[in-house]
């Protein structure tokens, strides 16, 4: 065993320790600080919230929807917190009564959480959100900008994809069936939304009706075109905007970046997103890998190279598909930021200095003539490969495709 894994399972068994046994030492560092000043920007949409209860005209269901890495969830538990505290303040909850401190732990007993979830090799057979739901607390605990890769990763089962099954409804009539313990309202948080099934979805349609009273649905998704529109038709939409430059240079300093030009130029990099901050900070292994893949990938198809491109899907094909998406939407933004280099129309600062030196040469091959296709044919991709399409047979399909569009 090498030194980097024995130092994280001497961690790992000495956070167990103290969480079995010394669980209130152990509370005292898990809790959530999930407020509405600890949700970066988002100004405007603080104010209407705020606005909305001091007027008592919450809705009955919501959608927060958004990009990833903007902060929709921390939104939604931090509305659901203040609702519920016993003494709100006129821009924020407490932080201090009974609920702020149960919901400081994500273990209010008129808070239900329910999530994508996967099966586990040797777990049960039917998961529900339940059966992970310690985990997920964690998870939200550690970071509230939570993907949907990173809770997978979380998991152990990155290679899998999540869900939100008809069992899992069921489970959500069950609870709201129920009354309320302690709160003024009972909240069920629906995170990434769109992984609803057809059968889950439709159960929903008859609560979303006639909602019992003093209850909230507060759904959180990227993608609302996934959502069933007779949902949506039920819901308000809250659109979480992208963290603006201001919040995202504070973010920035905090992690202890002075430097005003790196953190501005991180900034622009992050586009709005805590998410891809943190990745640009971390410099991980599998944005690396993303980087040589897509460059490997174009320059086969430019060739055409038909061997390469095999050669090519076997081994992008071995690899889970969250992380094949993850890879697609890596694609996606470098096409993007190599259109943005050839037309000059915007800030050629959005691509990192190793992307930004070999888009010089290769961004005259993405232009407006070919580039609405390109960014279609990707997406496309990416949603056959999420609806478990033969994900070899979607990468060849989409290099020939590519080494066409290349050429016009």
């Amino acid at each position: 065993m090498c030194k980097c894994k024995k130092l994280f399972f001497i961690l790992t068994l000495c956070r167990d320790v103290i969480k079995n046994y010394f669980p209130d030492c152990f509370n005292q560092f898990t809790t959530c600080d999930m407020l509405f000043r600890n949700v970066a920007g988002c100004h405007e949409l603080k104010g209407n919230l705020l606005q909305i209860a001091s007027e008592n005209c919450v809705p009955h269901a919501m959608i927060f929807t958004g990009r990833p890495g903007t902060g929709k969830l921390g939104m939604a538990l931090a509305f659901a917190r203040y609702l519920n505290c016993e003494a709100p303040g006129a821009d924020d909850a407490c932080n201090e009564c009974r609920s702020c401190r149960k919901y400081a732990k994500l273990e209010h007993p008129d808070l239900h959480l329910v999530f994508p979830v996967a099966k586990l090799k040797n777990g049960e057979k039917d998961p529900v959100s339940d059966t992970y739901i310690s985990r997920w607390r964690e998870a939200v605990l550690e970071n509230h900008y939570l993907s949907l890769y990173m809770w997978m990763e979380k998991l152990g089962v990155e290679n899998s994809q999540g869900f939100i099954s008809i069992r899992e409804s069921q489970q959500i009539m069950k609870k709201l069936s129920l009354k309320s313990f302690e709160a003024r309202y009972k909240v069920m948080i629906i995170w990434m939304a769109e992984k609803m099934n057809p059968a889950a979805s439709g159960k929903l349609l008859k609560i979303l009706e006639e909602p019992p009273a003093g209850t909230l649905f507060m759904m959180v998704a990227e993608d609302t075109g996934r959502i069933l529109p007779t949902i949506l038709s039920r819901t308000q939409i809250f659109r979480v905007p992208p963290i603006d430059k201001g919040s995202m240079q504070r973010l920035i300093g905090e992690k202890g970046i002075n430097d005003p030009d790196k953190a501005g130029r991180l900034a622009k990099l992050s586009e709005g997103s805590y998410l891809k901050l943190q990745e640009l900070l971390e410099e991980g292994d599998e944005n690396s890998y993303n980087f040589s893949m897509f460059v490997k990938f174009m320059r086969l198809c430019f060739i055409p190279d038909f061997a390469g491109i095999m050669q090519w899907t076997e081994e992008m094909g071995a690899r889970g598909r969250e992380r094949q998406k993850h890879f697609l939407e890596t694609a996606l933004r470098l096409i993007r930021g190599n259109l943005i280099m050839n037309v000059k129309a915007g800030d050629i600062d959005l691509l990192p200095d190793e992307e930004k030196e070999w888009s010089v040469k290769f961004s005259k091959f993405i232009h407006p003539g070919n580039v609405h296709t390109l960014y279609d044919e990707f997406g496309k991709a990416s949603l056959h490969i999420e609806h478990n399409g033969y994900s070899r047979l979607v990468l060849f399909d989409l290099a020939i495709k590519t080494a066409r569009l290349l050429k016009t």
